[in-house]
């Protein structure tokens, strides 16, 4: 379902990105976690911007060798390891130092500096045994993919399951005079300590195997003490997309992932570092959906991700990034959306820096769709002309991009205030947005917007009123960008609705979902 990327999206994200490489501060991204509520049973996604000094942090390199038994995980290696590497080389410049740790092939370097550096290094007594760190029932349960045979992909599957086939590390990765080379948990152990090194990030094969259990990686580190997070875009799985849970192999991947935000670590991109849009493998192809989340009045940062996880992640296998806003008017990660298929927008009067709205900006002069969700329609606007140092403004988001006239609310927050209601348009009934919407008018509890007029491209779905207080308006429209270029459809949905309550109303839910897909729907 991955939309056709056009050409002209390619020059400008190009662009923004050399400007932001610049810019990137490398140990300061947002790291993402996942937990399960324990009042509602909800996932609970979570990100917390890190501040390591690069002088305490360390970058391991799990076992990214030049030869694999699968030949599928051989050639996504290669595929990956340019980008790792462009990560390693800014890394060391900051001060960040690079264990390369290739198991099974330290005869390859038995005489390289950077192996007698890890040997070396003086011995520090390690809380944990140098040994393989399994699957810990107790506390992180079964993995979500089957793996028991081996995870290869390739149709038929490679025969030499398990059998050694590497030698030494792929080549691709430059190994710098100040590194380290080990694959031993005692020898990792002892280089942090003598550098000081309490931050350690992961990044490497497989995901579900080594990257958790060889013993200088997630699960030994985190036992160890230190703070761990994965690198998630520089990494991949063995998982067979004939096993069970029977999804993508990408998808496989990202379950992982999460199973470790949930159970081990954080985790982070490489755009951390280089400023530029986190990797993705060419033959991932699944619908990518980028969350905008950064409002401080209906919690979207926890509904949408669930929403965004229930509805599209797991039923769809869609590919979900969420962006979230910690402080006011920043908005980091935004290059996710150079490869973005979709823009869901739930951001409220933001005034980004100019590097990151241009981003923002790209992405909507591509004609790509977009989804706009309640305050949406006052993101990158401020009430008052005092902007905050930087920030740009984007007033006309709202009427060039998602086609509506945001001017205010009707007042009925009091609880005693008369009840917002909604209803679809009869001459509507048959759009798929509305299929299987009430179309008999129902409570809301987001209080009603005043939107009208509309732009004369956008088309309404459903009405909205406050008894006594209001006329009808819009809650939920199209509104469709004309573009000469047929491979991007100019889709947008919006609905004003969005409140807390709402996500757990059947008929928004559904109204959501339908919008989405529609929206997205090449």
């Amino acid at each position: 379902m991955n939309l056709v990327r056009p050409i002209l999206l390619a020059t400008l994200f190009s662009t923004l990105a050399l400007q932001a490489s610049h810019a990137a501060d490398p140990l300061a991204p947002m790291a993402q976690r996942r937990a399960i509520d324990a009042e509602s049973g909800n996932l609970r996604i979570a990100q917390e911007r890190l501040n390591w000094d690069p002088a305490k942090t360390a970058i391991i390199v799990c076992d990214m060798w030049d030869k694999h038994w699968c030949e599928g995980a051989t050639r996504r290696v290669a595929e990956m390891a340019p980008a790792m590497d462009k990560v390693l080389r800014i890394a060391r410049e900051t001060g960040v130092l690079v264990i390369h740790a290739p198991s099974d092939t330290m005869d390859a370097y038995k005489d390289a500096p950077q192996r007698r550096r890890a040997i070396d290094a003086p011995m520090s007594a390690m809380p944990n045994e140098d040994t393989w760190k399994a699957l810990d029932d107790s506390h992180e349960g079964p993995l979500p993919i089957d793996d028991s045979d081996g995870g290869c992909n390739c149709v038929p599957q490679c025969p030499n399951v398990n059998k050694r086939m590497w030698t030494r590390q792929i080549d691709t990765l430059s190994i710098g005079p100040d590194d380290a080379i080990t694959d031993n948990g005692q020898e990792v152990f002892n280089l942090l300590k003598q550098q000081g090194r309490e931050n350690v990030i992961v990044m490497g094969v497989h995901t579900n195997m080594c990257v958790l259990g060889r013993p200088f990686s997630i699960r030994a580190q985190v036992r160890n003490g230190f703070h761990v997070a994965l690198m998630r875009d520089l990494t991949d799985t063995m998982y067979n997309a004939r096993m069970r849970p029977y999804v993508d192999h990408f998808r496989g991947t990202d379950l992982v992932v999460a199973h470790i935000e949930r159970h081990w670590c954080q985790t982070i991109t490489s755009a951390a570092f280089t400023g530029e849009a986190p990797f993705a493998f060419a033959e991932d192809t699944r619908t990518h959906a980028v969350f905008l989340l950064h409002e401080n009045e209906y919690e979207t940062q926890k509904t949408m991700t669930e929403f965004a996880e229930t509805e599209l992640a797991a039923p769809f296998g869609w590919k979900c990034t969420y962006l979230f806003g910690d402080t006011p008017h920043d908005l980091p990660g935004l290059e996710a959306l150079a490869d973005a298929d979709l823009m869901v927008v739930s951001v409220r009067r933001q005034i980004l820096p100019a590097s990151q709205l241009e981003w923002v900006k790209a992405y909507a002069a591509t004609n790509k769709p977009i989804v706009g969700i309640r305050t949406a329609s006052h993101a990158f606007a401020l009430r008052t002309p005092d902007l905050p140092p930087g920030g740009v403004e984007w007033k006309e988001f709202d009427a060039q991009i998602l086609g509506g006239n945001y001017t205010n609310h009707v007042d009925n927050k009091d609880p005693k205030a008369p009840r917002t209601y909604a209803w679809t348009l009869p001459e509507q009934a048959n759009h798929p947005i509305l299929n299987g919407v009430r179309a008999d008018r129902f409570v809301t509890t987001s209080w009603l917007y005043k939107v009208s007029p509309l732009a004369p491209t956008a088309t309404p779905l459903m009405m909205g009123r406050v008894e006594g207080l209001s006329n009808d308006e819009p809650v939920a429209w199209t509104n469709l960008r004309p573009s000469g270029d047929r491979s991007v459809n100019g889709r947008v949905f919006y609905t004003s609705l969005g409140h807390q309550d709402d996500f757990n109303d059947k008929n928004f839910r559904r109204l959501l979902l339908n919008g989405i897909v529609w929206a997205a729907k090449p």
